[in-house]
């Protein structure tokens, strides 16, 4: 029995997810010091609130669990795993709810209060973080209920935003590049909010085509 994908689109929206999460873990992987003087220019940022213990903790437990959301989270869109291999469905399910909701999300959301950018770049990330974590609670709670299509279009969403740590730095890269003539402040509120919102755009128009009760009818 075949687990991967076998047309060009989903095994090109596969391969894109774990060249991403690969990127995502080489850019972690300087955090592992977890040193505030290492040359890395986000802490650079950060010497204002580094010796604030929620926010290292809260920052640390985010970077370091963020790639393993986005691998368990791509495995939750298979129509061969949840047909083929369900109780592998679930597991790496139950692996992404709990690492969201318990260790990821709290990270985000304290690194939220904290962001750069002022106000508006806040209230962007602290309610990014708030629907991230609901969406992803109501995908269990309609799972529970065996309501499919439901839990489907939850998890849609919640991957949606997961995606987010993926969008947040090619818009960043993309700002940085062209320069767009904007200032440091008017970048953080831009790619606060670019970073997610038209993500879950995308999610609710793949929703409306139904794509949560495609992928139960597949074979």
């Amino acid at each position: 029995m075949k687990i991967l994908p076998t047309s060009l689109k989903g095994w090109t929206g596969v391969l894109i997810i774990i060249a991403f999460s690969i990127m995502m873990f080489s850019i972690s992987l300087p955090y592992f010091a977890m040193d505030k003087k290492a040359d890395i220019d986000f802490l650079k940022q950060k010497l204002n609130v580094y010796h604030i213990d929620s926010w290292r903790i809260g920052f640390y437990t985010h970077v370091f669990t963020s790639v393993l959301l986005l691998i368990a989270g791509i495995t939750q869109f298979s129509s061969r795993i949840i047909k083929g291999f369900p109780r592998l469905h679930r597991r790496m399910g139950m692996t992404y709810l709990i690492v969201l909701i318990f260790f990821s999300g709290p990270g985000a959301f304290v690194m939220g209060i904290y962001a750069n950018g002022g106000p508006a770049a806040r209230v962007s990330f602290v309610f990014l973080t708030l629907i991230w974590m609901a969406f992803t609670i109501f995908a269990w709670y309609y799972v529970r209920k065996k309501d499919y299509i439901a839990h489907g279009e939850f998890m849609i969403r919640s991957y949606a935003l997961t995606l987010s740590a993926i969008t947040l730095r090619l818009y960043l890269y993309f700002i940085h590049h062209f320069h767009f003539g904007l200032k440091p402040l008017d970048k953080y509120i831009i790619v606060a909010w670019l970073s997610w919102v038209p993500n879950l755009i995308i999610a609710e128009i793949l929703i409306r085509r139904e794509m949560a009760a495609k992928l139960m009818k597949k074979q």
